[in-house]
């Protein structure tokens, strides 16, 4: 990484419908960086974004509001199915409009900054803007994805751009501080709640098309769905009706409890200073999460309290939640789905998802996962989908045999510690590369059969007893009589059900 980069001098127009910042990859395969409107205008030509995982998401919810603010719409399913063409149209004229709410500097309105932010103390320095970068190793963010921890460094209006999106919507809560915003202490009393795509750690899911207006175009929702997910509605987007003090009811009402007001959240009060190496940071508007609002890109699963976020679990890999991502709403009144987007898409038809979230414990940032699945229409229906539950349940179940043939092994051995960790890894990675088998199933799971005999059992076994032979190695004859141990564990039958009734012997035929 680069940390040298740099800045923007002082006072330069750095206006994000105009300057490039957007990280995409274009018809030729490189990559490119794009302004907002070139974003659009080349929407048709741009096979995707290259960025990591929650920028990803905070540049989705970007675009799919300002797309639907310039539409104003669509207003239903009918007119979703019309609505692509309009769209580079309708945004070049909307950005064009709104244009001088994207300024990153400046005495104006700001990009999700707030107006007025001044440090609590007159002496105080504020934050470096690294900060934003929940991937650097800045302020008290872990070092988990950066080693330059403690080096001053800048960084260019591009990436603070991207990072200030980013930040927004995800910055876990915790302490935080307070700061004087038009003359008022900060909200929280110097504590924060997560931003709202942070929460539980939650899966994003997003429809995937073959270039970024068809990405966008399958993520929009119609006002009547928008409309449906919290208490104020389809509501605008926050430059439409800015906040300008924590005391404004209508427009923070608006941000955190409509639709579009949602999608690009201001969750911490931020202000750059003029170069862009430091900021005032604060608690900004608290999000309210379900049941008073259903985040559209969200999975939502019955827990024993009631309905709940999906959220990443590292250590599981996303494919083994898919069976809960792909439930489609039957009514509007469901609170158990996978993303709302699944509600128009035609079951009849194949699609791919990409799935991303970052993972956090408390707040403390653990990790950022991402992956992306070609879905067979049979996913979509109740007796594909149980299919797949079942067949991942298979490989918990080989997965539970490997662990008892794993210890077994080690026992003979009288081995410490056992290497649990390290047939686990190599089981689910090797697992992992034949998920499409199980997929593919799904379309015809009439025809599967018993699945420890299909060709996605027939795949887990074989992982299981590679894994088994890469944790337990057998190269002398105490490790080959535990490694024969171990496998009699791994391929042992399972026990009769001592309550199961008995099967009656065949009748032997003498012929006279």
């Amino acid at each position: 990484m680069n940390i040298t980069e740099t800045i923007v001098p002082g006072n330069q127009d750095v206006n994000l419908v105009r300057w490039p910042w957007i990280p995409i990859i274009g018809a030729d395969g490189r990559q490119q960086t794009v302004s907002l409107q070139e974003a659009f205008t080349s929407a048709h030509e741009i096979r995707d974004l290259s960025v990591k995982p929650h920028e990803r998401i905070a540049l989705m919810r970007l675009l799919i509001c300002i797309t639907q603010a310039a539409l104003d719409g669509p207003e239903d399913h009918r007119e979703w199915k019309t609505c692509r063409d309009a769209i580079q149209p309708k945004v070049k004229l909307y950005l064009e409009k709104w244009a001088k709410a994207f300024e990153l500097f400046g005495d104006g309105q700001r990009f999700l900054q707030v107006p007025g932010l001044k440090a609590a103390k007159e002496e105080g320095e504020g934050s470096p803007a690294t900060k934003l970068d929940l991937t650097l190793a800045s302020g008290n963010n872990a070092s988990l994805f950066d080693n330059a921890a403690g080096i001053p460094r800048a960084v260019t209006p591009q990436r603070l751009a991207l990072t200030l999106l980013a930040f927004q919507c995800f910055s876990p809560g915790g302490r935080i501080g307070v700061a004087k915003w038009n003359a008022a202490d900060t909200p929280g009393n110097g504590s924060s709640n997560h931003s709202p795509c942070t929460p539980s750690s939650m899966l994003h899911t997003y429809l995937q098309g073959v270039s970024l207006l068809e990405t966008i175009h399958h993520n929009l929702l119609s006002k009547e769905d928008g409309s449906n997910l919290g208490p104020k509605g389809w509501g605008c987007p926050v430059w439409e009706k800015p906040v300008s003090t924590a005391t404004d009811r209508d427009p923070i009402a608006n941000a955190t409890g409509s639709y579009l007001g949602r999608l690009v959240p201001m969750s911490r009060a931020i202000r750059l200073d003029i170069e862009g190496r430091q900021m005032i940071l604060a608690n900004g508007l608290d999000y309210p999460l379900a049941p008073v609002f259903r985040e559209p890109a969200a999975t939502m699963v019955q827990r024993e309290d009631g309905p709940a976020v999906l959220g990443v679990t590292l250590g599981r890999s996303i494919w083994r939640q898919l069976a809960a991502v792909t439930v489609k709403r039957r009514a509007k009144s469901d609170s158990v789905s996978g993303p709302l987007v699944l509600d128009k898409f035609d079951s009849m038809r194949d699609c791919t998802l990409w799935i991303g979230a970052l993972a956090t414990d408390k707040a403390k940032i653990e990790d950022v996962v991402e992956a992306a699945y070609d879905i067979p229409a049979g996913m979509f229906a109740d007796a594909g989908r149980k299919l797949y539950e079942n067949g991942v349940a298979l490989a918990d179940q080989w997965a539970e045999g490997l662990s008892k043939s794993v210890k077994a092994y080690a026992s003979t051995l009288k081995l410490e510690p056992v290497p649990y960790e390290r047939a686990r890894q190599y089981f689910w990675t090797a697992v992992e590369q034949h998920v499409p088998v199980l997929l593919k199933l799904t379309d015809e799971p009439e025809t599967a059969g018993d699945l420890k005999t299909s060709p996605w059992g027939e795949k887990v076994k074989q992982a299981a007893a590679a894994a088994f032979e890469f944790a337990c190695p057998h190269g002398n004859p105490r490790q080959i009589q535990a490694h024969a141990v171990g496998l009699q564990q791994l391929f042992l039958p399972k026990p009769k059900d001592p309550n199961a009734p008995a099967k009656k012997s065949a009748k032997t035929k003498i012929k006279s």
